[in-house]
């Protein structure tokens, strides 16, 4: 396939033009051109030189990452922009970033892919950011508890091996858990939306410190699941689709254990 056709069919699919005035990630080829062919694609949710160096093994041309290198622009290209763009470039692979546009996309989005593990159903999108949404709600087919949900969200790819309920939960929501928001990452900022939205309880990856007193006061339950263990599911969602397109694909698993 033509790497011009391949980032192409990833941005109208992704719909990254609507996330450009919100999002400090520059989405999209971040690094490479984008002339000559894509026969293998890598995927990973970090732009790193561990998964960089692991693409350049697979032999891939392209490495598709939730998480890029160019937050807001790059001033100079030192210290690890220069390692990161430098081992993109000697092994000449492009870089393919989808921040934003991969947390909310309503079937391929890392939301979505929470919400499928917890089996929500009546989805619509959640997490307000301008004029787009990163997140998801719905409701649990029967009402759950907090250990319930916890139990799911321990399983988890990335979560650690060392402890067996990595998941933080701050349990002041209601006994039965059945309305459920998701924003993944860092959300806890959309916990005033959750709970104006009628949610019971909020996942999201990591919080601030405020959010335990917020939360208690709202009587919200919040799950904090980890950044990395709650945004696999994109790419996850973007390698099945590649494989559809017909190219090979590579998916490298580097949990941060945060």
């Amino acid at each position: 396939m033509e790497r011009s056709e391949y980032v192409r069919r990833l941005d109208d699919r992704l719909d990254t033009a609507a996330y450009a005035d919100v999002d400090a990630s520059a989405n999209g080829l971040q690094v490479g051109s984008d002339r000559g062919t894509v026969d293998h694609v890598a995927f990973a949710v970090d732009a790193a030189t561990a998964t960089i160096e692991a693409a350049a093994d697979a032999g891939a041309d392209v490495l598709v990452v939730h998480h890029g290198i160019s937050w807001g622009g790059i001033d100079r290209v030192t210290g690890r922009a220069y390692d990161r763009i430098s081992a993109l470039a000697d092994h000449d692979i492009a870089l393919y970033v989808s921040h934003l546009p991969l947390d909310g996309h309503a079937d391929l989005g890392n939301a979505a892919g929470v919400a499928a593990e917890l089996g929500l159903a009546d989805r619509e999108p959640f997490g307000e950011l301008g004029p787009v949404t990163i997140g998801t709600i719905g409701e649990t087919a029967a009402p759950r508890s907090a250990a319930a949900i916890r139990e799911t969200l321990d399983g988890f790819e990335g979560q650690s091996d060392d402890d067996p309920s990595p998941t933080q939960v701050l349990d002041f929501g209601p006994d039965e858990i059945q309305r459920v928001a998701v924003v993944t990452g860092s959300g806890t900022d959309w916990l005033d939306e959750a709970v104006e939205a009628g949610a019971d309880a909020l996942i999201t990856g990591e919080g601030k410190g405020k959010a335990y007193h917020e939360a208690r006061e709202a009587g919200l339950t919040v799950f904090l699941a980890g950044h990395y263990a709650t945004e696999t599911f994109g790419v996850r969602s973007l390698q099945a689709l590649t494989e559809e397109w017909g190219l090979e694909t590579t998916y490298l698993s580097h949990p941060t254990g945060l």
